[in-house]
């Protein structure tokens, strides 16, 4: 079974993004911000990361840069789920290391469309 982190201080997407990957055959574990993130990761590195931009103690730039840096760091597909959908941003994320982004809010056909793209799903 593919482990999927869900890092996002939105309890409410959360719950939905949870919801969604399980239906799709997903073990699913939570951060609420990015510290809490990369404290899971070193723990144990999961195969699929969907990620917020914007958190506090640490935004979903700053950890999927230490995250890229991690031994073994490299190996996670990262999906961007976030609110912010300028071409600046989608070009930051990637060049951060992101394998793909979704706008939120998303529904359980896009985001399955998101994994296929990264062959998650």
């Amino acid at each position: 079974m593919k482990n999927c982190l869900i890092v996002d201080d939105s309890r409410v997407i959360r719950k939905v993004s949870r919801h969604i990957l399980e239906s799709l055959g997903f073990a699913v574990d939570e951060a609420e911000n990015g510290e809490m993130g990369v404290a899971q990761c070193e723990k144990a590195m999961p195969d699929l990361v969907l990620l917020d931009w914007n958190m506090p103690v640490m935004t979903g730039i700053e950890f999927i840069t230490h995250l890229r840096r991690m031994p073994g760091g490299d190996t996670p597909k990262v999906v961007f789920c976030t609110t912010e959908n300028d071409a600046a941003h989608i070009r930051e994320a990637i060049g951060a290391g992101a394998d793909e982004y979704v706008m939120k809010p998303f529904d359980h056909e896009t985001l399955q469309i998101k994994l296929q793209l990264v062959g998650m799903a």
